[in-house]
């Protein structure tokens, strides 16, 4: 039989925990009947919304504690009080020991990052992970990131995030060669924070085979998809993202009220309304949940904490894939491709200093 690809949840983990956790789950199996759960959590909150989802209930197993880190947590604080009893620890542990293929957690992001670094550690040469997620654009896909593992970032980090960002690419959309685009206020040689242009000269100076870098890209080029992957550090990755998405919901609902304005515009969207579905499905951003943990020893994914059961299903769907397609093993061959690719880094940074 196929191997079943084993789905680590952090049960209590978002805004609405178990409510959101086990129905989202339940709609990730439906698509994906290979799949198997360890729920972490509160066992008194968990078994009551499993028991309205037989089919996952037959799948998954639960494991008790009532320990959970708080959204509004700081890593540091998260760690000392919670470390190796929360339901977040526990999953991404699980990872560790081999029990589970892949964790998905929508709480604490700091707290996430902290504990997926220390628990499982960062691969060699990468000093912390980033949040690496797929960015819908008007040419396809992106692989956008740090999206807001950590904040700020030297010029080596962000030529390290390059790296990282090109292996995922080129292993998720079969490319040779992804361009690279380093995120910046313009795309003149001269804009931007020392660390940008400093980055830049290390990503020239590295010539790689393994990426084209194609220099700076403005805000507007990530949805134009001007490069198949858009490096940022995390502050400024993060403001992008919260301001695509919420883009997109204003545009829903302006859309939504030229449609009801008068019973003309009612009438055009009866005639329309398979193209405007069409655009929703496309802009959606609960479909764009899910960012993987990138630079670990081990597949850990960040669902926003405020997701609907739908949205948290997505960020499962993302995990599910990681693992499915051993992805992480893919792209650790490929950070090591001809020596490593991260220790160029290095070598590049010294080269330009």
């Amino acid at each position: 039989m196929p191997k079943k690809v084993r789905i680590a949840l952090d049960a209590m983990g978002g805004d609405a925990g178990a409510s959101v956790v086990v129905p989202g789950a339940a709609i990730s199996l439906s698509r994906h009947p290979d799949s198997e759960f360890l729920l972490f959590g509160d066992q008194a909150k968990i078994e009551p919304e499993l028991a309205k989802h037989p089919a996952l209930k037959a799948v998954s197993k639960v494991i008790h504690t009532d320990v959970t880190v708080r959204m509004d947590e700081k890593p540091s604080q998260a760690l000392r009080r919670t470390r190796r009893a929360s339901s977040m620890w526990l999953a991404i542990d699980a990872v560790k020991h081999g029990k589970a293929d892949v964790a998905v957690s929508a709480g604490n992001s700091g707290a996430l990052m902290a504990m997926g670094a220390l628990n499982l550690r960062t691969l060699p040469g990468v000093d912390r992970p980033a949040i690496a997620a797929v960015w819908p654009t008007l040419r396809g896909d992106s692989v956008v990131l740090d999206l807001g593992a950590t904040i700020g970032g030297d010029a080596r980090h962000l030529a390290t995030l390059a790296v990282m960002g090109s292996a995922m690419a080129s292993v998720l959309f079969n490319l040779e060669r992804p361009t690279v685009g380093l995120l910046n206020i313009g795309s003149e040689d001269i804009k931007g924070h020392e660390e940008i242009r400093d980055a830049a000269e290390i990503l020239r100076a590295m010539n790689s085979t393994q990426f084209n870098y194609i220099g700076f890209v403005e805000g507007d080029g990530i949805g134009q998809g001007h490069a198949d992957v858009i490096v940022s550090e995390g502050f400024c990755g993060n403001i992008a993202l919260k301001t695509a998405e919420g883009t997109a919901r204003q545009m829903f609902t302006l859309l939504r009220e030229a449609m009801t304005s008068s019973w003309m515009a009612r009438i055009g969207y009866l005639f329309a309304r398979g193209a405007f579905q069409k655009l929703r499905d496309k802009l959606d951003p609960n479909k764009s949940n899910g960012g993987v943990l990138l630079g670990l020893k081990g597949v850990v994914v960040k669902s926003h904490g405020g997701i609907s059961a739908e949205g948290f299903a997505y960020a499962v769907d993302v995990g599910y894939e990681m693992a499915h397609l051993d992805l992480l093993t893919k792209i650790n061959q490929m950070l090591n491709r001809d020596g490593s690719a991260l220790v160029q880094t290095q070598a590049a940074q010294e080269a330009v200093s």
